[in-house]
C-alpha cells in the first residue's frame, strides 16, 4: 500500500538547458535538505529527467542523456538521501510527452496531426520551447519503461510524478496501425479523439502495473494540468491526484476550487498544487505575494486537499533562501492547522453537475456555466460538490443542472428515482433536454422528464428580454424588469407547475432595420413567455442561461434570483453567515475526532495588472455571525489552532455563534458530545 501524502510538499522543477555550464556545481546535500526542513517542507519532488530531455543521475544505460553540464553526477541520489535523513519524502519527476532531446534525435517518435504537422505549441524547428509531443505508441514507450526501471536501480523511490500525460490525437504510423486494427477510422475526428483517450489510458495502466511490480509502495501520479470527468475511468491507475492550478499561470482563481470539488469524490487522496512564482513555471527570481500564497494553500486545506508549492531549482543547485522564507512562513501555519485537516471529509448538501463531461473542458476552457455556478454558490456560502452523471447523487438534498446538461439513458432514470424519493432539482436553459444540440430550431425531443414541469417550444424569440420577479423568488430585488442579456428558450408550463417569473419582451430585436439607443431595445411591458417555473415535484427551472450569464459579467440580480431559488428548495442550508460575499466558507468533518471543522477565508483577488488577478492585502473582518445546521449534541465550539472557546446558542436545529475576527483564514472546531 503506497504511503500517504504529506501536507507540505514542494514541486521542485529542474528543466535546465544544455547551454548552461556548471549544473549543480554549488549543490550541498545537507544545506539543501536543511533549507527544506527549516521551511517546514516534508515532501519534495526532485528530477530524474526534465523537458529538455536530460538526466540528473549517473546513467549506465543512457550515458548520452546525462546533462552535459552536470557537475554532480549523483545529484538525485544525494537529494533523496539527505531528505530521507530528515524524514522528507522525495517523489521523483519523469517527463513523458515533452522531451526536447528525444524530439530532435528521434523525429519518428513525434506525434502528427491530421494536417501532417507535428503536434505542439512550438512545432516549428526554430521556435524556442520543448512543447512538441512524443507518441507513447511509438518505440519511445520502450525507452520510457527502461528509463523508469533505471530510476529504481539508481535511487530509493518514494513515488513517481509522470508529467505531460494527456490524450493527443496522433495519426503517426504507429497510431494509424493500431486504430485500423481496432476497427477505427484514422480519418474520422471522433475516432481519433476516442483512440487518443484509449491510448493514454492504456499507457497509464501499463506503466502503473510495471511500477507496482517493482515497488508496490510507490505513489504514482500522471499529470495533465487538469483533473476532470475523463479521469473517472482511469483513476485506478493513480495512487492519488495532484491538482496543478497556478492562478497566475493560466488557471485562474476559480480552477482549483471547481476541480477539487469534483476530484475529492473520486476515492483517492488529493494534493493541490500552486507555485511560488509571480506568474507561472520557470519565472525565475520572482515571488508570489505572501497573502496570495496563504490563500492558495489554506484553500487547499479548506477543500480537503494537501498542499504543494511549485519552485524551480537554480542551475547551480542552490535553493533560493528568500523563496524558502516565503514558503516556510506559509507552511509553518499549515503545519499548525494539520490536526484539523487530517482525514477531513467535506460536508455538503448540494451537488452541481459539470458540463465538462458532455462538452469538454480543461485549463483555460472550463465550462462557463459551471464557473458561474461555483461563483454563485461560493458567494452564497453553500456547501456543494461538483458531479458527473456517474456520481452518487442520493446524499444530496439538492441537485443543480447548470445550463448545458443533457439528460438521457440511465442518468434520466436515476434523476427520476431521485425526485421520487423527495430530492430537489434546479435546472436552467438547455439542462434537462435529451440533447443540448437540439437548438436552434424546433427540438426533436425536448425535456427528458415531465418532472421538469415545462415543455420546450424552441428558442426564445427575443434577446435580450426581461425578467419580472415577484414574491419569494424576487426577494431583495425591485419589482421591475431585469434585463437578461443572453438568449433563453421558450417553454410552456405543464399542468401542476407555477410560473414564478414572466419574461417581458422588448419592442423588437435590435437589427440594422430597427434599433434603439446604444445597446438593446427597452421592455415593451408585454408578457411574452415564462422565465422561472416551479413544479410541484420539487423542480425549479430557469429558461435563461443564468449560470453562464453570471460567469460573463456577474449581474447581481442573477445571483440574487439563484440564491432565492435555492432558498425555496433548500430553506435550511448547512451554513449561513452575515458577512460579505467575499467570505469563503467550507464545512468538513473529522469522524475520528467526533467533530466538524469550519474554514473561513477572506482574501480578495484583484485585477491590478492586465494579465491576471493578484492578492496583496489581508482585510480583516470582525464579529461574523455564523449559523450551522447541527443535528446532534454539541460539547464545545472553539477557534483553532488558537484554542479560544466561543459561546454559542441552539435554535431550530441550528448552532449559532460569533467569530470575533477573521484575518485571512480562521478555523472553527465544533466538538460533539
Amino acid at each position: 500500500m503506497p504511503a500517504s501524502l504529506r501536507f507540505r510538499q514542494v514541486h521542485l522543477d529542474y528543466h535546465t538547458s544544455e547551454a548552461i555550464p556548471g549544473i549543480a556545481a554549488d549543490f550541498d546535500a545537507d544545506h539543501f535538505a536543511n533549507t527544506l526542513q527549516q521551511a517546514h517542507v516534508n515532501s519534495v519532488t526532485c528530477f530524474a529527467r526534465c523537458h529538455h530531455g536530460w538526466l540528473y543521475y549517473d546513467s549506465p544505460r543512457f550515458p548520452e542523456l546525462v546533462h552535459p553540464g552536470l557537475v554532480n553526477k549523483n545529484l538525485l541520489r544525494q537529494q533523496i538521501e539527505a531528505c530521507h535523513a530528515r524524514d522528507i519524502r522525495v517523489p521523483i519527476y519523469i517527463t513523458v510527452q515533452w522531451d526536447h532531446r528525444s524530439a530532435m534525435t528521434h523525429p519518428e517518435w513525434l506525434t502528427l496531426g491530421a494536417d501532417g504537422k507535428v503536434i505542439g505549441s512550438t512545432p516549428e524547428p526554430f521556435e524556442a520551447g520543448f512543447y512538441r509531443y512524443l507518441c507513447v505508441n511509438s518505440p519511445y514507450r520502450d525507452f520510457l519503461m527502461a528509463h523508469t526501471w533505471e530510476v529504481f536501480e539508481n535511487s530509493p523511490v518514494d513515488g513517481l510524478f509522470f508529467d505531460i500525460v494527456q490524450p493527443v490525437k496522433c495519426v503517426c504510423h504507429h497510431c494509424q496501425t493500431r486504430m485500423v486494427a481496432r476497427g477505427l477510422d484514422p480519418a474520422n475526428p471522433a475516432d481519433r479523439g476516442n483512440f487518443a483517450v484509449q491510448s493514454i489510458n492504456a499507457f497509464k495502466r501499463d506503466m502503473t502495473a510495471f511500477v507496482s511490480s517493482i515497488n508496490p509502495d510507490c505513489t504514482i501520479f500522471y499529470n495533465a494540468g487538469h483533473i476532470g470527468p475523463r479521469h473517472r475511468t482511469i483513476v485506478d491507475a493513480y495512487t492519488h491526484l495532484e491538482l496543478e492550478s497556478l492562478p497566475a499561470g493560466g488557471w485562474g482563481y476559480l480552477h482549483f476550487p471547481l476541480t477539487q470539488r469534483y476530484a475529492r469524490n473520486l476515492g483517492v487522496d488529493c494534493l493541490g498544487m500552486t507555485g511560488k512564482f509571480h506568474t507561472s513555471w520557470g519565472d525565475f527570481h520572482s515571488f508570489k505575494n505572501p497573502a496570495a500564497l496563504q490563500f492558495e494553500t489554506f484553500s487547499m486545506l479548506a477543500l480537503g486537499a494537501k498542499c504543494s508549492i511549485g519552485d524551480q531549482l537554480h542551475p547551480s543547485g542552490q535553493l533560493s533562501q528568500p523563496t524558502y522564507d516565503l514558503i516556510g512562513g506559509v507552511y509553518a501555519e499549515v503545519e499548525s492547522k494539520e490536526p484539523w485537516c487530517e482525514g477531513a471529509r467535506p460536508v455538503t448538501d448540494i451537488g452541481v453537475f459539470t458540463p465538462e463531461e458532455f462538452h469538454g473542458g480543461g485549463i483555460g476552457g472550463l465550462p462557463p456555466a459551471l464557473m458561474g455556478a461555483v461563483r454563485i454558490l461560493t458567494e452564497g456560502a453553500h456547501q456543494f460538490d461538483v458531479l458527473d452523471s456517474q456520481s452518487d447523487i442520493d446524499r444530496y438534498a439538492l441537485l443543480i443542472l447548470p445550463d448545458e446538461i443533457p439528460v438521457n439513458g440511465s442518468f434520466s432514470s436515476r434523476l427520476k428515482d431521485y425526485l421520487a424519493r423527495g430530492g430537489k432539482l434546479l435546472a436552467s436553459y438547455r439542462a434537462g433536454l435529451l440533447s443540448t444540440q437540439e437548438l436552434p430550431g424546433k427540438p426533436a425531443g425536448g425535456f427528458a422528464l415531465p418532472e421538469f414541469g415545462v415543455s420546450l417550444l424552441g428558442e426564445a424569440p427575443f434577446s435580450p428580454d426581461f425578467l419580472l420577479a415577484k414574491g419569494a423568488i424576487g426577494k431583495g430585488l425591485p419589482e421591475t424588469e431585469l434585463v437578461m442579456y443572453l438568449k433563453g428558450v421558450e417553454v410552456e408550463p405543464l399542468p401542476g407547475s407555477t410560473v414564478l417569473a414572466d419574461t417581458l419582451t422588448p419592442y423588437f430585436n435590435r437589427t440594422y432595420q430597427h434599433f434603439c439607443s446604444h445597446r438593446h431595445t427597452p421592455s415593451s411591458g408585454k408578457i411574452g413567455y415564462p422565465s422561472i417555473v416551479y413544479n410541484s415535484k420539487n423542480v425549479l427551472y430557469f429558461a435563461h442561461p443564468i449560470f453562464t450569464q453570471y460567469n460573463d459579467n456577474a449581474p447581481r440580480w442573477v445571483k440574487t434570483l439563484l440564491l432565492n431559488a435555492i432558498d425555496l428548495l433548500l430553506p435550511e442550508p448547512l451554513l449561513r453567515h452575515d458577512g460579505p460575499s467575499t467570505v469563503i466558507a467550507t464545512v468538513n468533518e473529522q469522524s475520528a475526532h467526533n467533530r466538524q471543522v469550519i474554514h473561513l477565508l477572506h482574501y480578495i483577488p484583484e485585477r491590478r495588472g492586465q494579465a491576471f488577478d493578484v492578492i496583496e492585502d489581508i482585510i480583516p473582518l470582525y464579529n461574523l455571525k455564523l449559523s450551522v445546521r447541527i443535528g446532534q449534541p454539541v460539547k464545545a465550539v472553539a477557534l483553532v489552532p488558537q484554542g479560544q472557546s466561543l459561546e454559542y446558542t441552539r435554535s431550530g436545529g441550528r448552532l449559532i455563534f460569533n467569530v470575533p475576527q477573521i484575518s485571512g483564514h480562521q478555523i472553527i472546531e465544533i466538538s460533539f458530545a
